[in-house]
């Protein structure tokens, strides 16, 4: 049985605090993220200690859980754990999902989740026994340059169509462009930039969310 939240598309809503002034304001946008239906949020604030990331998990879940969200820490095991976060997401260049299955099983904790970040279709097959993965770039964006050339929508769909787990798009998606991923076979969207502004996220997220009943998906 999947772990994973049964809606599709699904949206999965990755953290910066460097898009915020105070961490108080980043809180409230992430509480109207979760209360406008966000079923994922990974805390991805690569220069905190393990120890800053429980803090700062524990203020997401208060304020996300209660309405359905699941927390994932970014590539911090220990972190996800202590916390009492929802499961893990894992860097292509990290620990292999193998591992990670097998650390969280001595720790007793197979319901967690494990996401994956792959950039090919090579990586989405090494990713497997992670309840979803998260594969870009889709499109060109500044951010992604590092992993070479933006994917493509075609080779994108080929990736989701031959993975043996859900795939979530990431990189260069707009509120103009989301809907062809999906059409590609996407399970849903993630996003930094997309989810970052307090003022749009509940509107852009309610919109994704509601793809299918809207007609977007075919």
């Amino acid at each position: 049985m999947s772990k994973l939240p049964p809606q599709r598309p699904l949206a999965y809503l990755i953290t910066d605090r460097r898009a915020f002034r105070r961490r108080s304001e980043q809180i409230e946008a992430l509480a109207r993220a979760a209360e406008a239906g966000c079923p994922l949020i990974q805390i991805r604030e690569k220069d905190l200690s393990t120890e800053e990331l429980c803090r700062f998990a524990r203020e997401v879940i208060r304020v996300a859980r209660p309405h359905g969200a699941r927390i994932l820490i970014n590539d911090d095991i220990e972190a996800a754990l202590a916390s009492g976060a929802d499961g893990v997401h894992l860097r292509a260049a990290s620990l292999p999902v193998a591992e990670a299955l097998t650390a969280l099983g001595l720790a007793g904790r197979r319901d967690l989740l494990i996401a994956a970040s792959t950039h090919s279709q090579q990586e989405a097959a090494a990713a497997a026994g992670a309840d979803f993965i998260v594969c870009g770039p889709v499109y060109d964006t500044p951010s992604k340059r590092a992993y070479g050339p933006p994917l493509g929508l075609e080779r994108f769909g080929e990736i989701c169509r031959a993975a043996s787990m859900p795939v979530l798009a990431l990189g260069g998606i707009t509120m103009e462009n989301y809907a062809a991923p999906l059409r590609e076979g996407a399970a849903g969207i993630a996003a930094i930039g997309l989810f970052a502004d307090p003022a749009t996220i509940a509107a852009n997220l309610q919109r994704i969310l509601q793809s299918t009943r809207s007609g977007i998906m075919p």
